[in-house]
């Protein structure tokens, strides 16, 4: 396999040039810091507020976690909807949960109306129980399912290989109104709406510090009335906030196309995108040219300090796949490529206003896409003025002193490392937030 990100490669032939970096000194009125889908999704909703805006973006717009990922365009991240509705129970578990769903709308929307070519595939999502204690988790997320009113089927392990070409899952549930994408053609797509619209946009412009009303880039500065940070791995140089945010290391690998034989014993009814239920999950899914994404990772890289760029973990990941799906074991995967997904201790995003410097805001730790393209549209919406906004509860959801197992200073004991894989395995299956409102049959 070539080291290489597949959604790279679909960029080859495309004429729209890079956006030149920033050199000299503007002022506008809000300023974005980070091209990919929350900075993205600011950009636009404040031009639909006629607000002048200015994006920079240190890579290509979408070069970072936006067009490393796999396209993904589902509710769930890394928190199913019966872990939120034992954290918050019915009523705020409905409320996150309406937040991606928010944000697939929008992506979607964007698309369609503006005919961006990223190869948007209708596939519904599966998630798969692994072993009898994942055959517990699918059943429990059904039956969160069917209390909140949402729609989904329960397979179990007799009925799982009508939909899906294995007997090797305990079952598996699953739900519509999910979508997938290449989400680097989408973030170059928007972008090219953007500059449409009058957005002024410069690639490969890292803002290196910021002072009052002005961010500073190596080669200019940008002065606004409002700044809203949507970047990932921002530095501390930056903002004290980088201590509010840890990266998480995946890895993602792309196959030759399949054969049509392949596919439809792959997936008998329709190509779904998928996951399981361990820790460190495994995820796939077909893209329109019938190429098979696999992505996943390992307990011990997960939230290493050092990136991993061999192909070790990635062809554990595929072996394990195969386990799954014998009749797939000749199947070449042809590029991979590694990635850090930046999170929070909770895995929920942070959303904020600077307390000293209330003109600047920020996007923190965004975990799937429609989970940014909402946070960076809510964050917009606010900068322009909230008084007739009924949404402000988000912010109390995504405060960044909610409430964590491990504070921030124990990282200087322990290690940030250790603070951030135990926060977040204890918000995945433990963490109780609220529970008046959460059935004694689903309390965990």
């Amino acid at each position: 396999m070539i080291l290489q990100n597949w959604w790279y490669t679909t960029l080859m032939g495309i004429k729209d040039p890079i956006q030149p970096p920033l050199k000299g000194d503007i002022k506008t009125d809000v300023l974005v810091v980070g091209g990919g889908a929350a900075g993205l999704a600011a950009a636009m909703a404040l031009r639909e507020k006629g607000r002048r805006v200015v994006l920079l973006e240190r890579n290509i717009v979408g070069g970072s976690s936006t067009g490393k990922s796999a396209g993904f365009l589902t509710q769930d991240s890394e928190l199913e909807l019966l872990q939120l509705m034992r954290r918050f129970g019915v009523e705020g578990a409905k409320a996150l949960w309406e937040a991606p769903t928010q944000g697939i709308e929008a992506m979607v929307s964007t698309i369609r109306k503006y005919g961006i070519s990223c190869d948007l595939r209708k596939q519904d999502s599966l998630f798969l129980g692994n072993n009898r204690s994942g055959w517990k988790d699918v059943q429990e997320e059904a039956e969160a399912r069917k209390l909140l009113g949402f729609p989904y089927a329960l397979y179990d392990s007799r009925k799982l290989p009508t939909v899906l070409g294995s007997i090797n899952y305990a079952g598996g549930v699953r739900y519509p109104g999910t979508y997938a994408i290449n989400p680097l053609l989408y973030a170059q797509g928007v972008k090219r709406v953007l500059i449409d619209q009058g957005v002024e946009i410069h690639e490969a412009s890292e803002v290196t510090g910021i002072k009052d009303h002005t961010a500073f880039t190596h080669l200019g500065s940008v002065t606004a009335d409002e700044i809203i940070f949507c970047s990932d791995k921002l530095k501390c140089s930056v903002t004290r906030y980088c201590l509010n945010t840890y990266h998480a290391q995946t890895f993602l690998a792309i196959s030759e196309p399949l054969e049509d034989k392949d596919i439809a014993s792959f997936f008998p009814e329709e190509p779904f995108q998928c996951w399981d239920s361990d820790l460190v999950y495994t995820y796939y899914r077909l893209t329109g040219d019938g190429r098979l994404l696999v992505g996943g990772g390992s307990a011990l890289t997960t939230f290493s300090k050092k990136d991993v760029t061999t192909p070790r973990v990635i062809n554990g990941v595929i072996k394990r796949f195969k386990r799954k799906f014998p009749f797939l074991e000749h199947v070449e995967f042809i590029q991979y490529w590694p990635g850090r997904i930046d999170t929070t201790r909770d895995l929920l995003p942070t959303v904020l206003r600077d307390e000293k410097s209330p003109w600047v805001h920020y996007v923190l730790g965004c975990v799937g896409l429609p989970w940014a393209t909402f946070c960076g549209n809510f964050a917009a919406i606010h900068v322009t003025g909230h008084e007739n906004c009924d949404d402000m509860d988000y912010y109390r959801y995504f405060s960044i002193d909610r409430g964590f197992l491990i504070p921030l200073w124990a990282a200087k004991i322990v290690g940030k490392q250790a603070v951030f894989s135990l926060n977040n395995a204890w918000s995945k299956y433990y963490q109780k937030d609220q529970q008046e409102t959460l059935p004694d049959d689903l309390r965990i």
